[in-house]
């Protein structure tokens, strides 16, 4: 009786969970634009929370938040600026790029004709084609740089608002628990999320330093700046290296005379994707998160799907936090086998030692 009376609760729980994750859904596609630059703000302001921590022990805890957002608008300053330098030595060079452009067209276009019998008719609509779907994306791109403008007036103002109201936040989340009840998985969830962003912007780095030394024995020009940008892109998680690569490629095809450079772009770039992926991000990130594959790939279609490519950078992190909440939930304790990076005997000894506790 009980037991059928404990799987009736489960359902009654389950199911009132998933009208509630349903609602949240929804009203993030509806309001992605508020939401994207809050869980932004959410994330960095765990982040900085303990250096602003050991400030506040010697100051004032708003001299202490604005210290440290000062520290931090400088160095994304000092970056911003680096990349500036490099965009416009880039730029300088687009009328030359421009005639080796036209070039390689006219070399595809003789290509395709020779090859394939494809008439010049057939190539300009073809390219037609190519140049419509081409402003679309430059349309994307051009709301994306907007919105990434929006975000660095928001972002900060968010995290200041966070630290300096945290201890409403805290208050507010065991009002919903019992007097005597702590949240067990505060800090936990802080540890996750710090560990995982300080391991990103190591493996950022790390990348940067591979891709860029690689560039410059092919003598790719401009290496150091794609080499920097695919390590950025790298914080889009198995896609984001594959689109850094792209540019260096084009380059390789426009400035070289063998196909050899170009192949050789994408020799390096595999490499670096094959140690990324098995070696230098399970080794920083993956003990911090300890998340599977198949689990990590859903959530990154599901966050792309909700939020687009700000869904896809915060998916990873947001699932390690929801992968702790639900190991400290009675009834949904389960999923975690199927979130978590860990064979199943091993997990199942966890989920008994945490119950015994």
């Amino acid at each position: 009786m009980k037991s059928e009376h404990r799987k009736l609760d489960r359902l009654d729980y389950t199911f009132k969970l998933l009208i509630v994750i349903a609602l949240i859904i929804t009203a993030t596609i509806l309001a992605r634009d508020i939401v994207i630059p809050i869980l932004i703000s959410g994330i960095f302001a765990i982040v900085l929370l303990p250096v602003i921590k050991r400030l506040e022990k010697k100051m004032s805890p708003v001299l202490a938040i604005l210290l440290t957002l000062v520290c931090a608008f400088l160095i994304f300053t000092a970056l911003a600026w680096i990349t500036v330098n490099q965009m416009s030595s880039l730029v300088k060079d687009l009328p030359n790029l421009e005639l080796k452009f036209n070039t390689l067209v006219d070399q595809v276009s003789s290509t395709l004709q020779d090859t394939f019998d494809m008439s010049a008719r057939e190539q300009n609509q073809l390219l037609k084609n190519s140049l419509a779907n081409l402003g679309s994306y430059a349309t994307d791109l051009f709301t994306a740089t907007t919105n990434i403008i929006s975000l660095l007036i928001q972002v900060p103002i968010y995290v200041f608002l966070f630290l300096i109201y945290r201890d409403k936040f805290k208050a507010f989340v065991l009002a919903f628990l019992a007097d005597d009840e702590e949240i067990t998985w505060k800090g936990e969830v802080e540890g996750v999320i710090q560990g995982y962003i300080s391991g990103l912007l190591l493996v950022t780095a790390i990348i940067a330093v591979l891709n860029s030394v690689g560039l410059l024995i092919l003598g790719i020009d401009h290496a150091i700046f794609f080499g920097v940008l695919s390590g950025i892109l790298t914080i889009i998680p198995y896609v984001g290296i594959f689109i850094g690569a792209t540019l260096p490629v084009l380059m390789a095809l426009l400035t070289k005379d063998s196909l050899w450079y170009a192949v050789g772009v994408v020799i390096i770039f595999s490499i670096v994707q094959f140690l990324e992926g098995n070696f230098i991000t399970p080794r920083i990130t993956g003990s911090k998160v300890s998340i599977n594959a198949l689990a990590a790939i859903v959530a990154l279609l599901i966050g792309g799907k909700i939020l687009g490519i700000a869904g896809m950078i915060l998916a990873i992190p947001s699932l390690g936090v929801v992968k702790i909440i639900l190991s400290h939930t009675r009834y949904l304790k389960p999923f975690v086998i199927l979130i978590e990076d860990m064979p199943v005997e091993k997990n199942e000894s966890k989920n008994s030692e945490t119950e015994n506790s």
